[in-house]
């Protein structure tokens, strides 16, 4: 059994193809840019099986494709390890793609474990320097490399994710920053740059919690193709 916050049964911006995208409850980090502040209490959210979130999958298999599976997303999977693990083992029974998308912030056996049973993980790798990890994420920045290291080391296929904040993620340092991580490590096959949006402001002020990045601005569409051009 495990803590889940929500289900999307037909996403499409949660990994290769058509996913069946579980949101799991519990968040050890408190990013600034967070657009889901309501996943952050492990003690909240609804408690299923791994079982029945398959079974629940299994009915979208046909939408799914080559590409398509399941993502699990958060919060932070990686609080719930051996419940993650669980799902996958199941969904490699049925013939299911397996997709992490995670921080990477969180360490403990049982994760080498559920990466054996992963197709795929998206990592987000927040920002380039330890001080904006430490003073806008809630950990340092060699705990990510850390994991990306391990996924190296498993050979899981990777895609880089960043959002872009200006001011703080959207310069030439950042962006080389990642180009240098997926150029030193092979298992990386792609970067996705996403653009912040401030559209869970109204969960902030409905939840009575600050939203630390109100001030900041969402990126233009031109920044965006800017930046994804120099990606290639």
């Amino acid at each position: 059994m495990g803590k889940i916050h929500s289900i999307q049964s037909l996403g499409t911006v949660d990994g290769p193809g058509i996913r069946f995208v579980v949101f799991f409850q519990g968040c050890n980090l408190r990013c600034g840019c967070c657009h889901n502040p309501d996943t952050w209490d492990l003690q909240e959210g609804t408690e299923i099986s791994a079982e029945e979130i398959v079974s629940k999958a299994e009915r979208y298999k046909t939408y799914f494709g080559e590409q398509g599976g399941i993502t699990l997303s958060g919060g932070e999977p990686l609080l719930q390890s051996e419940f993650a693990r669980e799902i996958f083992s199941l969904c490699k029974e049925r013939g299911i793609n397996t997709c992490l998308d995670t921080s990477g912030s969180v360490w403990n056996d049982s994760i080498v474990s559920l990466l054996d049973m992963t197709d795929r993980v998206l990592l987000d790798i927040k920002y380039s320097t330890d001080e904006q990890y430490r003073e806008y994420v809630g950990c340092d920045l060699k705990t990510p490399l850390s994991f990306l290291k391990l996924l190296q080391e498993k050979n899981v296929p990777t895609t880089l994710r960043q959002v872009i904040i200006p001011t703080l993620n959207d310069d030439e340092k950042s962006l080389n920053f990642l180009i240098d991580l997926k150029k030193t490590h092979s298992c990386v096959d792609k970067i996705e740059l996403l653009p912040f949006k401030k559209i869970c402001t109204v969960k902030y002020q409905t939840m009575g919690l600050p939203f630390r990045f109100e001030s900041f601005d969402t990126p233009t569409a031109e920044t965006m193709k800017k930046l994804q051009a120099k990606l290639k």
